[in-house]
Order: C-alpha cells, then structure tokens, then sequence
C-alpha cells in the first residue's frame, strides 16, 4: 500500500512546486494535482482520480489541510469515506494523521478553524466591496462600451475584412473577446 499526495492550487497563475516537494520528501508515490480549482468545490478532476485510485491501507497525504477543502463539513465527510474505506490521511504541514485517535480529534479542530479563517475572509470581502460603494466604486470588471478604443479598433479591423482571430493578435486580446467587441454597437 502506498502514500498518495493531493495537491491543489486555486488559479492557474499559482504554482505546486512547494507542494510537490513536500509531498514527495513525505514518501508520497504518486501525485495528483488540481489546478486553479477552489477548494469549495465538492468534485474536482485530480481528487475524483485519486479517490478512484485509493485502495484498502493507503495513505492520502496533503501539504496543508486547506488544500483537501476549505468548507468543514465537506471536509470531514471527506476523511470519513476515507476511513470507511481502509484509507488514512496525512497532512505534512499540521502533523496530523488519522492513524491516531489525537489526530483524527485534531483534524475536527482544524478544519473548524479553516472554515472559521474562510468566513472571516468572506466578512473582510464584503466590507470592503460596501466600503467601496459607499465612495461610488462597485466591484468586478469595468463596463466597455461602443466606445472603447479597443471597440473602436477591432471595428475598424473587422470593415477591413480581417477574420476575429487575427484581429485578436493585433489588438491582443482573445477571439472569444474580438467577438464580444464586434456585437457592440
């Protein structure tokens, strides 16, 4: 039976190298990683392979805690079908394995206190993006209109006959952009 790590990182611009590493000087096998996927997310590729691949007597060894979920109650349910299954888990950088009784009544303590770290961040959000409309700044991506200068210019290149793609590597943005810009009037 074998040590499998999970690693997961939550955009694509972010990397696993720290993870890896860990994971392998933790005697892990083989290595499953999830990339720019949320740890709210129940289903994810690389965990669904891995909880695929588990057999009785392995171990499914992660980083950090938070990179398995971030919501308590998935979390848990989680390592439960582990258990269910013969399968134990490990967590490098908390020093918690499910082997023991202490560990697996730490593992209830910190996945509360990661659900408790993820609600505060949500609080902080949401104070701020009011704090920000109460000074005329609303959140997310700014409205282009007809006259963008972009608009303008992907126009301009589309009356020329260019096709959306090669307007899309003049003005350096994406086809799916180009067209986006072309339905504006």
């Amino acid at each position: 039976m074998g040590s499998i790590g999970y690693a997961r990182v939550s955009t694509l611009e972010q990397n696993a190298d720290l993870q890896r590493s860990a994971l392998t000087a933790a005697g892990c096998d083989r290595i499953f990683i999830d990339h720019g996927v949320s740890g709210m997310r129940a289903s994810r590729p690389e965990l669904d392979k891995l909880l695929d691949h588990l057999r009785s007597g392995d171990e499914v060894v992660v980083w950090k805690l938070d990179r398995l979920g971030r919501n308590t109650r998935n979390l848990l349910a989680l390592i439960d079908d582990l258990e269910q299954r013969g399968v134990h888990f490990r967590s490098v950088t908390e020093g918690i394995s499910t082997t023991r009784s202490m560990g697996r009544a730490m593992l209830t303590v910190m996945s509360a206190f990661a659900q408790l770290e993820r609600d505060q961040l949500a609080e902080r959000t949401r104070a701020g993006m009011a704090a920000a409309a109460e000074h005329g700044r609303k959140a997310g991506r700014r409205e282009v209109t007809a006259e963008h200068a972009r608009v303008k210019r992907a126009q301009d290149l589309k009356a020329q006959g260019l096709a959306p793609a090669d307007i899309g590597k003049i003005i350096g943005s994406s086809r799916a952009t180009v067209y986006r810009y072309l339905t504006l009037s």
